[in-house]
């Protein structure tokens, strides 16, 4: 189909409206007006750069729809990008008052007696994300930032050299054979001098930009985890305000990377969720039904006890740090906060290393348009401004810490304390651990055929227990169902054989959402896939654990998802 589309010419064009993108167009417009009036004041040589034109497209329905977090977030970087950001109402909920860290038995939950250093949070602040971005979008429209919801940016745009000169948006109204329908608009292509990929974890352009210009060559395999979170209403005096827990133990198995947290926001409500590392061995493991098992934990479920469940939510993370980081530029484009693999795995902490990411490429676009080049001769500069800040001293001391985790609990626990008690020093005098790419580790369903059983003693009462599709309907998920399914599976014909045979199929599983079924077809007298897309919650699971990579996440039509609005 040949499409005639508008195109608009931009400066400066940031792909994703999460913390690290944020953060840079609003650190990008000030420091452009500091720059302007300290050449003109000769304070500063070079020449004035001037009113840039900066949009940013996201997604979602609206700024906020599709951001997903714990969470606890250090106000590092939010302080450097507006010191003043509380008088100005940023909305946080509550201030952390105390710490807390249970190992978790079946049975038993033992009150650690001292704090694992890098999992104290006093003086850091609980908030939702989501609100969070919310606010800062409106600091950046009141600064004159263009933004543009319901735009997702469908594919890169490369010129015959190779060089990114900016995005094409989704078209919308294509039915679900791929047929214009009479609401038919064309994407838009949106050109720009730089690009500034921040779409999070696992995002979808960010990967072919990666594949396409080998921005991983000599770098390891980017490591995922699944967090999966409610927002629960609970009675007064069940869990304090301001109080932070992190879990480690019960219920995931010594092999598996796992953890929870509880975090006491105001007016009793709590976030409570629980991390799978998408590298695990055993392809049984359902990380939704790990979250639920951990809520029948006699100490978590005295928490919970009387309590209402209000939201629900799923979203990867990018866990593996230092070691994983992609070449952070190319010409015409830049790769930002989760993306670029920025989270502190050690600290469960990413929204400032993501802002501060955002910061950083923004500080390097003003030297781009300073020289007038956009080539990496110029945005090389922003790996070197991540290296020579507090990023790299935070990420390199802890750069094996989720590799560790992948030789087993124990080992990884051992392992850490020593970095945590050298600085980093010891990992100089230990073997490097590599990272191991989540899908290549998964093990045939024959080597775990005991622990099909995992699970049999999780029911799904609806007070305290939810299955997918009751917490899919709290994840406030809506997508046009007469569009063409954002989930491309290449070869449907290896789900019905192989996979079905050597791991069981599972993304029936490793899907928090219940978008994969295998559906039993009397015309082939066997099961075969059925994609449930409307239930996608944007996670990117798929994407990343499926053994056989087969199944490429897309953007959907523009506004369709989850809700996340308060989460």
């Amino acid at each position: 189909m040949n499409i005639e589309r508008e195109q608009l010419e931009m400066d400066v064009v940031f792909v994703g409206a999460g913390p690290a993108n944020l953060a840079a167009a609003l650190h990008l417009k000030q420091k452009i007006a500091e720059h302007d009036e300290f050449v003109e004041k000769g304070i500063k040589q070079g020449r004035k750069i001037g009113e840039l034109e900066i949009g940013i497209v996201e997604k979602g329905s609206f700024v906020g729809a599709h951001i997903l977090s714990g969470a606890v977030m250090d106000p590092i970087a939010i302080r450097e990008l507006m010191p003043d950001f509380l008088e100005q109402g940023c909305p946080v909920d509550s201030a952390v008052t105390q710490d807390a860290f249970w190992y978790l038995t079946e049975s038993r939950g033992i009150d650690a007696p001292i704090i694992p250093p890098p999992l104290k949070n006093k003086g850091k602040y609980i908030v939702s994300l989501s609100k969070i971005c919310e606010w800062l979008a409106e600091k950046c429209e009141e600064a004159g930032i263009n933004i543009f919801p319901e735009f997702p940016a469908a594919e890169i745009i490369y010129d015959e050299n190779d060089r990114v000169v900016g995005v094409r948006t989704g078209d919308k109204g294509i039915d679900k054979e791929g047929h214009p329908k009479g609401n038919f608009e064309p994407g838009v292509d949106l050109l720009a001098k730089v690009t500034v990929l921040g779409e999070g974890s696992r995002g979808s352009l960010a990967k072919h930009l990666m594949q396409r210009l080998n921005l991983m060559e000599d770098k390891e395999p980017q490591v995922f985890s699944l967090g999966v979170k409610e927002l629960w209403e609970v009675p007064a005096g069940n869990f304090e305000e301001g109080k932070v827990v992190h879990t480690l133990g019960f219920p995931s198995d010594t092999d598996t990377y796992g953890g929870g947290w509880i975090y006491g926001m105001k007016n009793n409500v709590i976030s409570i969720g629980y991390v799978t590392g998408l590298d695990y061995k055993d392809p049984n493991i359902d990380p939704h039904l790990e979250f639920q098992k951990f809520k029948t934990h006699p100490k978590v479920a005295q928490v919970l006890a009387g309590g209402k469940m209000l939201k629900y939510g799923a979203k990867t993370i990018n866990t593996s740090g230092y070691w994983t980081m992609p070449k952070l530029y190319a010409d015409g484009v830049l790769i930002v906060g989760d993306s670029g693999s920025f989270l502190n795995g050690q600290r469960i902490k990413g929204i400032h290393t993501a802002m501060k990411s955002g910061m950083l490429a923004a500080e390097t676009i003003i030297g781009a348009f300073e020289r007038e080049d956009f080539t990496s001769k110029t945005l090389k500069h922003f790996e070197e401004k991540v290296n020579m800040s507090w990023i790299y001293d935070e990420l390199h001391p802890v750069r094996n810490f989720h590799a560790s985790f992948q030789s087993g609990r124990w080992s990884a626990l051992i392992n850490s304390g020593l970095q945590f008690m050298t600085g980093g020093l010891a990992w100089g005098f230990m073997p490097k651990e590599h990272h191991i790419a989540g899908h290549e580790r998964m093990e045939k369903l024959s080597a775990h055929e005991n622990n099909g059983t995992r699970y049999e003693n999780v029911k799904f009462d609806k007070e305290l227990t939810f299955d997918k599709i009751t917490n899919v309907f709290h994840a406030g998920v809506a997508h046009n169902e007469d569009q063409p399914s954002h989930l491309h599976v290449l070869d449907t014909e290896i789900c019905a054989t192989r996979c079905a045979e050597e791991y069981g199929n599972p993304c029936q599983r490793f899907c928090p959402a219940a978008v994969y079924e295998m559906e039993f077809n009397s015309k082939t007298d066997r099961k075969e896939l059925k994609v449930n897309f409307s239930n996608c919650v944007h996670c990117k699971t798929c994407d990343i654990a499926d053994p056989y990579q087969i199944i490429n996440w897309v953007t959907p039509e523009g506004g369709g998802g989850p809700n996340y609005k308060g989460m």
